[in-house]
């Protein structure tokens, strides 16, 4: 909801009925320091967060907001430099009559998420890695970066991506 919010940390999963965030409250009261609140709210859009929930959240260590719904104060939230990603603003209210639900599986962008699977967000978006797979998807990542790395260096050497990928010229 701002230039250069990041976050990374395993995710706390919430569940939200559409309109009402009493169970982002509630996870505000369990989520360990350094978690990532993943907040499915159905994509609706309305003001499920804004800085009273920031200021709880950073007080508690926090590592950021990832909701498919509405937050609000996004100044706020700026100058609190506390990373959200959300699928909108919203100046709305929420109610708080629905527990919802802590800690299960939830959907956030079309995506299954667990509570521990690594959460990631930055500039260029969100992802989630599968708890399981983290070992792995660490590994791959630095090979990547190790790669790529090494066609910087060749690119700056004056060689061209065609020949560094072996692209074959048309003809």
């Amino acid at each position: 909801m701002w230039r250069g919010a990041a976050t990374c940390g395993p995710a706390f999963t919430v569940r939200c009925v559409p309109g009402d965030n009493l169970p982002i409250h509630l996870a505000l009261a369990e989520v360990a320091p350094g978690d990532v609140l993943v907040v499915d709210a159905g994509g609706h859009i309305a003001g499920y967060w804004g800085m009273i929930l920031t200021v709880s959240a950073q007080q508690r260590g926090v590592a950021g907001l990832v909701i498919d719904g509405g937050v609000r104060d996004t100044r706020d939230l700026e100058q609190l430099a506390f990373p959200v990603f959300a699928r909108g603003i919203g100046v709305n209210g929420a109610v708080k009559k629905n527990a919802g639900s802590l800690g299960t599986p939830v959907t956030v962008g079309g995506v299954k998420i667990a509570r521990g699977d690594l959460v990631l967000g930055d500039a260029d978006g969100v992802v989630a890695i599968p708890a399981a797979e983290i070992d792995r998807v660490l590994a791959a990542s630095r090979e990547r970066e190790d790669r790529e790395r090494s066609v910087v260096e060749r690119l700056k050497r004056g060689e061209l991506t065609m020949d560094i990928y072996g692209f074959k010229r048309p003809t």
